[in-house]
């Protein structure tokens, strides 16, 4: 194949989207650059045209995204990527569509609602952990923050689910797509005398596998934990607007804030959609923001 960049194919290509479509030449323009830029990346990473993977476009569309480029940019990227990539395969001019499956970003209209490392201790030790509902309720808060997990993998974990000697936590996300999240030794540590010493206080069917439990002995529901979360956040006076969904947006945005990799981010999240990640840079800009507002002697 010839080298990536200097090929007729996005000539042709956009001769073809040209005449099918009628496309204005602004619009051609658009689609030339976009692509352009991408076969640059490519070439400068030394990656053919017939080499491109799923996970090459979402590296690039990952530095876009730390470089502060918008989504309206990427979603016309991934629109001009997914069109010219097709064009290829139906010219047989590649065997496997790399953008095939490349979802894309939806309009970012506001951000999720988050809260900072110091209310997040508050909440966390809110729990008397010397009581079996506290322990419980302990572990469950624990783990939602150190995994990022949301509150229905959260309330359907099971027990088997959890690898205490390697340190992860096996998760059903959507679409029945598993990932493995790593938990930390403090987190783990509550879990781990959850399920030892109270645990079996809660279990009335020895065959139950759900990790946590309610008072009936039977699996925790999504209501019940939204009610013990709101407890705890009047228990220690945080009156901003509190759910089980904060907590996996404070960990997305905390991450980021202490330097963590937009695409680990990504996979940890199981989030499909890039640009659903990148909300939490926007937070994590604002909070700084703010913090230099607050603490800097000349702001």
């Amino acid at each position: 194949m010839k080298n990536i960049l200097h090929n007729d194919y996005l000539d042709s290509f956009l001769d073809n989207i040209w005449a099918e479509q009628g496309l204005s030449k602004n619009t051609l323009i658009s689609y030339e650059n976009d692509i352009r830029k991408f076969l640059v990346h490519m070439e400068n990473k030394k990656i053919k045209l017939s080499e491109v993977t799923h996970s090459d476009i979402n590296s690039f569309l990952s530095l876009r995204f730390s470089n502060g480029i918008s989504s309206r940019s990427n979603m016309r990227l991934i629109s001009s990527l997914k069109k010219f990539f097709l064009y290829l395969l139906s010219h047989n001019i590649i065997k496997k569509n790399p953008a095939e499956n490349l979802e894309s970003p939806r309009k970012i209209k506001s951000l999720p609602h988050t809260i900072d490392v110091e209310s997040v201790d508050k909440l966390l030790n809110a729990p008397n952990i010397k009581s079996k509902l506290g322990a419980r309720d302990k572990a469950m808060l624990e783990v939602l923050y150190a995994c990022g997990l949301r509150v229905s993998e959260l309330v359907t974990l099971k027990l088997s689910q959890v690898i205490m000697e390697s340190n992860f936590v096996r998760v059903m996300g959507k679409g029945s797509k598993e990932r493995i999240i790593p938990i930390n030794d403090y987190a783990l540590s509550f879990l781990k005398v959850y399920i030892d010493d109270y645990r079996p206080q809660f279990i009335r069917d020895k065959k139950i596998d759900s990790l946590f439990l309610s008072n009936r002995g039977k699996e925790m529901t999504r209501h019940s934990f939204w009610h013990i979360l709101k407890k705890y956040a009047i228990q220690v006076g945080i009156r901003s607007h509190l759910s089980p969904h904060t907590l996996r947006h404070a960990f997305a945005t905390h991450m980021i804030n202490n330097g963590a990799d937009l695409r680990v981010v990504q996979l940890l999240l199981g989030h499909s959609d890039l640009s659903t990640t990148q909300l939490y840079t926007h937070i994590a800009k604002n909070e700084l923001k703010e913090l230099h507002c607050k603490n800097h002697p000349r702001a």
